[in-house]
């Protein structure tokens, strides 16, 4: 019977004047017709959330203040590597003592030097071999003695540590021609502290620094600081301010 047979609704049941099919449409569903269960599938599609991520993120806005540091800092420290809106708060050097030996013992070479040029009618009366012979190895030697002086000087002074409104920057010079540098965020730091240990250096205020990292567990030293109680609390102060989200105060 007519009233059996099921009606295929991908097929169509006439055609317009202009020749398109049309489609015959089930019946709707009847209200007391069991309700259909959606798909795990068609649940997530119908909950699902879209999140449009911005082509250009908003920058943070900057104050006067903070544009005007770090553009300060850029001029005075063209080598840092400072992100927008960072700036240095202290840069802590080493002490001079480490200079005292080096220095002191080219100084004395030099002075020997001199002392020897200077006596040499007494040491040698005949003037033979002649006083020009000994003038210019003597002074290529004191000037090479001083040039050394000035490297290590120069190697020395060169390590230190900078601290930022952001990071603590590490500059290591190795020699004349080997430099490091190694960013610290202040958020991965977990302590500061300082060593001061012997006479030496409990009379004329010095030691070392150590920062800990956290997860890694990585420690960084920088030796020779010059009061290193009242650095290393600058730095664990600078920590806590930062991860707090208060200012970090500068000198």
């Amino acid at each position: 019977m007519n009233g059996d047979k099921k009606i295929d609704y991908s097929q169509p049941v006439a055609y317009d004047t202009n020749g398109r099919p049309l489609y015959a449409h089930p019946p709707a569903q009847h209200q007391n017709q069991p309700a259909r269960h959606d798909t795990h599938h068609e649940v997530a599609l119908k909950h699902a959330v879209h999140i449009a991520r911005a082509a250009e993120p908003m920058k943070p806005q900057l104050s006067e203040s903070v544009v005007r540091r770090h553009k300060d800092s850029v001029l005075k420290y063209p080598k840092l590597n400072l992100t927008e809106g960072e700036y240095v708060i202290k840069v802590i050097k080493r002490h001079p003592v480490g200079l005292y030996v080096p220095i002191g013992f080219a100084a004395f070479l030099v002075l020997l030097i001199v002392a020897g040029l200077a006596s040499y009618p007494s040491l040698v009366p005949t003037g033979r071999p002649p006083f020009i012979s000994f003038l210019v190895p003597a002074f290529s030697l004191a000037t090479l003695i001083s040039i050394g002086a000035y490297v290590v000087s120069y190697v020395y002074n060169k390590n230190r540590f900078v601290l930022t409104n952001e990071s603590v920057i590490q500059e290591t010079q190795h020699s004349l021609f080997a430099h490091h540098e190694q960013t610290i965020s202040l958020a991965n730091i977990e302590d500061a502290s300082y060593t001061k240990s012997g006479i030496i250096q409990t009379l004329l205020n010095y030691g070392s620094i150590r920062l800990t990292t956290e997860g890694e567990e990585t420690t960084y030293r920088f030796r020779y600081v010059e009061n290193p109680k009242k650095e290393a609390a600058r730095l664990h102060n600078a920590i806590e301010a930062f991860k707090n989200g208060r200012p970090i105060a500068g000198d």
